[in-house]
Order: C-alpha cells, then sequence, then structure tokens
C-alpha cells in the first residue's frame, strides 16, 4: 500500500479544497495519471499518481479541505514483476461501472459523500476524453456530461469554449416550460449539485451558491486594503486621438509582422513605466518602517477570469517592445481564462494596471493589490466635446483615468504629477518610442 498525499504548493499556500476526485475506489491508474483536482487560493492544481496501481481508498471528499502533506487517499501497488491483470486493465464492465457508480464514499468525519460517478457527483468522471481542470469544473457546475460535448480541438480536446457552446446549445433545444406547469414538474430536471434553493418563512426562493476559495481570498484582501492602507484616488482624463490614429496607421503590417495586435494596454504599460521612473515611489512598498523602492518594473495586468479577477505579472516590462508586450499580455490573458496560470506568474508585481473600460465602466476607483502601492485604472474611450482653445471645441475620444496610491508613502502632489505624467505621454506616443 501507499499514501497519496497533497503535494506541495507553494511557499505562501498550505492548504487547498478537493474539489473532485477522477478516479473511484476500485479504479486501476497509471503512474502520472490525475487522481483529483485541488482549488488553492490562486490556482487549480492536480494530484498526479506517482506509480500505478489500484485506488483502495479515498479518506476526504470533495468541498474538504486538506493541508499540504496530508494523505487523501491510499493506492494499492501492483507487485513489481508481476503485470496487471485483465480485470486491472480492461474497461469496465456495465454491470461494475453501474456498481461503482452508486458506490458512495465515507468519509473521516462520517460524512456520506458521492463518489464521482454518482447521479450528483457528476457522471463526466467515466468519460476519459482529455479536458482541462477549468474545463471539468464548469462542466459539473453546469451538469454537462462531457461525452456530450462536441470539442474544436483537432485533437479532441475539450475547452471552456467548448463546455459553454454546448451549454448554449442545450438551453436553445430545452422545450418551453408551459404556462401553468408546477414548481414539482420543474423540479424533475437535473440541478447543479452544488449550488442550492432554500424556500424561507415567506417561501420566497434564495439560492444558497458557496464562496469558492478564491473567492473568498479576494474579498478577504480587498477588506485587508481598506483597513492596512491609506487608500485615496485622482482622476484626469487622456486624449486617445494620437494613439487611435497610430494603432489605424500601423494595425495590418503589425499583425503581418509580429502575428498580434496592436492593443490599448502596450502604450499604456509603456507609459506607466515612463511615469514610474519619474517618481519611483509609486513602484515601492511599505515593509516594517522602511520604504522598498524597487529598480525593476514587473507590471501586473488585471484579468477578469470566471473564478475572478486575477493579475498575471509582466517580467521585465520595461525591456520589451511593443510587440513582446502585446505577445506577453495576450498569453498571460489566455492563461488566466483557461485556468492555467502558475502561481510565480501571479507573485511579484510591483504595479498593476486593470482595465474596466473593457465592460463599459465610465469612471470608477480601483483598489490597490498589496503590497504594491499604486493601481491605475483605465476606462471606457468615449466621444466628447473637448476645449481646443477659446475659439474651437472638437469631438474627442477621450478616456478617464484613476489612479489610486497608498497616501501613507505617496503624497498628493506626486500622484497627481504621475498621472499628468501618464496623460503627456499617451497623448504624444511618438515619445514613449523616443524614451524608451
Amino acid at each position: 500500500m501507499s499514501e497519496v498525499k497533497v503535494p506541495e504548493l507553494a511557499e505562501s499556500i498550505t492548504e487547498a479544497t478537493i474539489t473532485q476526485w477522477m478516479k473511484s475506489e476500485g479504479d486501476a491508474v497509471t503512474q502520472g495519471e490525475v487522481l483529483a483536482e485541488l482549488e488553492t487560493d490562486k490556482v487549480n492544481m492536480e494530484i498526479m499518481a506517482e506509480q500505478d496501481g489500484r485506488l483502495e481508498k479515498i479518506l476526504r471528499g470533495p468541498g474538504e479541505t486538506v493541508q499540504v502533506g496530508e494523505v487523501v487517499a491510499v493506492l494499492k501497488e501492483i507487485s513489481e514483476g508481476k503485470a496487471a491483470s485483465p480485470e486491472e486493465k480492461a474497461p469496465l464492465s456495465e454491470e461494475k461501472a453501474a456498481s461503482t457508480k452508486n458506490k458512495d464514499i465515507v468519509s473521516p468525519k462520517g460524512e456520506t459523500l458521492h463518489s464521482p460517478g454518482s447521479e450528483t457527483g457528476g457522471e463526466e468522471a467515466f468519460s476519459f476524453r482529455a479536458a482541462s481542470p477549468a474545463a471539468r469544473k464548469l462542466a459539473r457546475e453546469r451538469s454537462i456530461r462531457l461525452d456530450s460535448v462536441k470539442s474544436h480541438d483537432p485533437l479532441g480536446r475539450i475547452s471552456i469554449d467548448d463546455i459553454k457552446a454546448s451549454s448554449e446549445a442545450s438551453q436553445k433545444a430545452a422545450p418551453a416550460r408551459p404556462a401553468g406547469a408546477s414548481n414539482q414538474q420543474q423540479a424533475t430536471t437535473p440541478a447543479n449539485p452544488k449550488p442550492e434553493v432554500k424556500p424561507t418563512s415567506s417561501d420566497r426562493p434564495i439560492e444558497h451558491i458557496p464562496m469558492s476559495r478564491r473567492r473568498q481570498t479576494i474579498a478577504n484582501r480587498l477588506v485587508q486594503v481598506q483597513q492596512n492602507t491609506a487608500m485615496l484616488t485622482t482622476f484626469n482624463e487622456v486624449d486617445m486621438t494620437a494613439i487611435l490614429d497610430v494603432r489605424k496607421r500601423r494595425q495590418e503590417k503589425f499583425v503581418e509582422q509580429h502575428g498580434v495586435k496592436l492593443g490599448f494596454m502596450s502604450f499604456f504599460t509603456k507609459a506607466v513605466i515612463g511615469a514610474l521612473k519619474a517618481f519611483p515611489l509609486l513602484n515601492a512598498e511599505i515593509k516594517g518602517e522602511e520604504f522598498l523602492v524597487k529598480k525593476f518594473y514587473d507590471i501586473g495586468i488585471a484579468v477578469a477570469a470566471d473564478e475572478g479577477l486575477v493579475v498575471p505579472v509582466v517580467r521585465e516590462a520595461d525591456r520589451l517592445s511593443f510587440a513582446e508586450l502585446e505577445q506577453e499580455i495576450a498569453n498571460l490573458a489566455k492563461k488566466a481564462r483557461d485556468n492555467k496560470l502558475s502561481l510565480s506568474e501571479l507573485q511579484g508585481g510591483t504595479f498593476t494596471i486593470t482595465n474596466g473600460g473593457i465592460f463599459g465602466s465610465l469612471l470608477s476607483t480601483p483598489i490597490l493589490n498589496l503590497p504594491q502601492v499604486g493601481i491605475l485604472g483605465m476606462h471606457k474611450i468615449q466621444l466628447r466635446p473637448v476645449a481646443i482653445d477659446k475659439e474651437r471645441m472638437e469631438n474627442r475620444m477621450m478616456m478617464y483615468i484613476a489612479l489610486s496610491y497608498d497616501h501613507r508613502i505617496v503624497d498628493g502632489k506626486e500622484a497627481v504629477s504621475f498621472l499628468a505624467r501618464v496623460k503627456e505621454l499617451l497623448e504624444d506616443p511618438e515619445t514613449l518610442l523616443l524614451e524608451g
């Protein structure tokens, strides 16, 4: 017998939550095969089988919190030099699959937990099609079997987009509920096992959705920022006409040469770095009674993912060209949406940029990303009348920008000057090229 333990996660992470078991008790496993999925504060991870064998017993079930190094299952080793029996290697027979499907797991706490193949635990566990942890999780949340999902990948791998497309197709195909249908009839549709609708004393339905570990972490950090910093926000506006003109003239050739679009984020990253060089305290952090002023520029780019906002970091952004910035940002954003970011890609940023404008936000107050002391908020580009001089008015493409900063280290004059410098660089994009 060998023990299946929670692997080392990261220096700052000591526990995780089991989201699902990919194998049931009695299943044969091979070395390197995924046994279970874990959710941590920042990323999802997997427990792999370290050797061939049979999953003898599952000790901790889905939804339970486990510590690094904790034993979560027992694996029965296949005797050395002894070939696996046909029963171990052959696919499950219909009779055995049915018995395994109805099998429950009893945790050490005495709770009865449904196996991954049970009716309430997600039948997709018996479909061994390749899918990312994020795709499996979304399928489980939407009660979708993986073997019913059409993959658009040449190798047959299932992505989040495939799950969403399957879900939308199912909703369109579902027959409309007849008028006057009772709640009893509606309840016959299979429901998501996690969210739970409970009637209140007034018989008004309320959906109870447990917070994910990542959402809990986000909530705790936001409260921590409000309690432990002297956060203020200052605002300005940028005339985006010049940048829009550059993008219009250069876009086709830029894509042809570099295989990626020339977006706004590379301009803003360059402008922020230029302003940080002029006002270095915005690129610092407070540690005890010291200011740690950083002489490097690792810029965090906030990305909205299904599980919540994440901030992957572009390392040494000051040394990257516009094309390299766009490629790195696009790569990190894709990883964030596919839930494939590593912990190293989320740690150690010196300043953050967040863009609420892509969702239509006209003005907002971004919240600091500790231990950083500055964050720049981008907003919606909007056509507005602007005074050119005393006699002329023109309609210009304008954007409000916001800088939230920690007043314990950054004074108002420095914050306002920083934002004015960002505005100046953005309105004259050639300066970004000339000054690096």
